[in-house]
């Protein structure tokens, strides 16, 4: 009977290669799961530690709500389109009222902010419940 000796030449080669490939290269943006934080630098502190959050965590919607950002305090967001929960996922980084993002297949985009109204992609999204959101959908606002 042959025995397979490359499994333990190989799990020790692959060990290697995933460190190598989750270094970050010269120039390349941060990818820290850390808070998303309203400074850069702060963004790129020690894990666990607490840090001040942005002003923009929370849900925005487009004014008839088919798509739905979903930006977490932790530096990910998650987007639903129509009956879609979860169409894309990733990282986002704010600087003042500028958001980028990069989603986990490795598309980018950014956005800015302008109060309780976010232009992104060609969209417009409101904070959800603002009444920047309920005057786009055509919502009684409070008087």
């Amino acid at each position: 009977m042959r025995r397979n000796t490359t499994s333990g030449i190989i799990a020790p080669l692959v060990g290697v290669t995933m460190t190598v490939a989750c270094q970050q290269a010269p120039g390349e943006r941060q990818t820290s799961t850390a808070p998303a934080t309203s400074s850069p630098s702060s963004a790129h502190g020690e894990a666990g530690r607490s840090s001040e959050l942005h002003p923009y965590v929370g849900m925005w919607v487009t004014a008839d709500n088919h798509i739905r950002q979903e930006l977490l305090p932790n530096g990910r967001y998650d987007e639903g389109r129509g009956e879609r929960k979860s169409a894309y996922t990733g990282r986002y980084w704010v600087t003042g009222n500028h958001i980028d993002y990069a989603d986990d297949t490795g598309f980018t985009a950014d956005g800015e902010f302008q109060g309780d109204v976010l232009h992104h992609g060609g969209y417009v999204f409101y904070r959800e419940g603002s009444p920047a959101h309920r005057q786009a959908s055509g919502a009684p606002t409070a008087e």
